[in-house]
């Protein structure tokens, strides 16, 4: 049996370094199933909850989500896919097309660690659902460290069907979440419509005036930070920032007919990051009242209160359909380093690392900081992309410099990160600002570097075309 699923592994092929073949290419049903099940997760059961910890106010949360995860969409539809679309190449060989092989190394390998931890985050809330019927004690706000050794089992055996999924290929990844998603999106929906009583609202005009009283209140948990509606729009923006105009959405765009799937992820965005927010949030204020102001944070029972077993059940299948399609993208960022190795052998050692991060509590609490930090460091090789693709020519510049010079290291994009790593850096060291909101001036910081350095350094090492 291991030697037939070896070979299936082995047949597994995802054009690593080459164009998807038009056969290969997906319709608009395939983006609108992964996409609904990626972003109907279990970063949803974290994140929502999160904005009731740090006090966002009804009203701006409401209109913040809705502004924030309109831009959220038009990023992926303008930015990515049409990119995407005509290159129909990976993000990693479109880099090392650009940066050459050891730059685009260095970047791999942050790539694929960020990824790693982003989907142990979600095989960590998997886990407290899987718990449930074994008394597992749930972590709290403030726990780092693994709680006792059968959370650490219960991670291990989460991760390894997870990492199983991963390893057969997109098309397994995309069949998982186009099963999974409409039924995740329903449990979401219907638990939070089922506690609503509890919370005091018996007809809809109750509503608002409890989400305002006792669910987003704009009161701040002890040693939390304040979110206003800045604080909404530019989290909801940029929470994926690292998918859309960091353009590692490439990787999964490439196989789109039409770049106008890029709208495709309004399916996730607005049913995921936007009605299950707003749902789990409503679920965690229940949770707050029932156990009197607990610091225990645990997706899992704080579901399964509210929905029983299907709560506990779309907990495990969210934290699934985010941590496969995570898991299969750090896995293609690894393989980009090791090209002699198939993806399936490199994606089972990601999911060992994925595994490992996820017993520790902490990739959970701090989840909307991890999010906004995974996202800053990969944001820059987007807006180069970008700038290479869409100004090069047009400023008389050599596009994608590495694949025609033969250097294994461009020095303009590389200093272009740093320099703009740096600079994000200073202003939130110097002048305070909150890292939610470095993406924004990044990306055009990005742009500018790349475009400056470009001209420098191209006019110092300059190649014959025609050769």
């Amino acid at each position: 049996m291991f030697k037939k699923f070896t070979k299936r592994l082995n047949q597994v092929s995802e054009f690593e370094r080459e164009p998807i073949p038009k056969e290969n290419q997906k319709g608009l049903r395939s983006f609108l199933g992964m996409y609904a099940g990626e972003h109907t997760a279990g970063t949803e059961f974290v994140i929502g909850p999160l904005f009731v910890v740090h006090g966002a106010a009804a009203f701006d949360l409401v209109v913040g989500l809705l502004v924030g995860n309109l831009l959220a969409v038009l990023s992926w539809a303008f930015i990515v896919a049409p990119i995407a679309v005509k290159e129909k190449i990976t993000l990693y060989y479109k880099l090392e097309k650009i940066c050459g092989r050891r730059l685009t190394g260095i970047y791999n390998v942050v790539n694929a660690l960020m990824f790693c931890f982003l989907a142990g985050s979600m095989i960590a809330v998997s886990s407290t659902a899987v718990g449930i019927p074994f008394g597992l004690p749930m972590p709290t706000l403030d726990d780092w460290l693994p709680s006792s050794v059968m959370w650490v089992v219960i991670v291990g055996v989460v991760g390894a069907i997870t990492t199983i999924v991963a390893m057969l290929g997109y098309d397994e990844v995309s069949r998982f979440a186009n099963i999974a998603a409409p039924w995740m999106i329903l449990v979401f929906i219907g638990a939070a419509v089922a506690v609503l009583p509890e919370l005091g609202v018996s007809r809809p005009g109750d509503f608002w005036e409890v989400a305002q009283n006792k669910i987003w209140t704009g009161q701040v948990m002890e040693g939390q930070s304040k979110f206003t509606i800045w604080h909404i729009i530019f989290f909801s923006w940029f929470a994926n920032m690292a998918m859309h105009i960091g353009m590692a959405d490439l990787s999964i765009l490439r196989y789109a007919k039409k770049w106008q799937y890029g709208f495709s992820s309004a399916s996730g965005i607005f049913v995921g990051h936007y009605i299950a927010w707003l749902a789990s949030g409503i679920l965690y204020a229940v949770f707050l009242q029932k156990s009197q102001g607990s610091l225990e944070f645990a997706p899992g029972p704080i579901a399964f209160y509210a929905a029983g077993a299907a709560g506990a059940i779309c907990v495990i299948i969210a934290g699934w359909t985010t941590a496969n399609p995570t898991i299969y993208r750090a896995g293609l960022a690894a393989q980009s380093i090791f090209p002699k190795f198939k993806t399936w052998k490199i994606t089972l050692i990601v999911g060992g690392i994925t595994t490992l991060a996820a017993c520790f509590p902490a990739l959970v609490m701090k989840l909307l900081e991890f999010v906004a930090l995974y996202g800053l460091l990969l944001m820059p090789m987007g807006a180069i992309i970008f700038a290479d693709f869409y100004f090069y020519k047009k400023l008389k510049l050599i596009p994608e410099w590495a694949s025609h010079s033969g250097s294994l290291f461009n020095g303009a994009a590389g200093w272009s990160w740093f320099l703009t790593l740096l600079t994000c850096l200073g202003l939130a060291y110097f002048l305070g600002i909150e890292i939610y909101f470095l993406g924004l001036p990044g990306w055009f910081l990005a742009v500018i570097f790349y475009i400056i350095f470009g001209k420098w350094y191209q006019s110092r090492h300059k190649i014959n075309l025609a050769s």
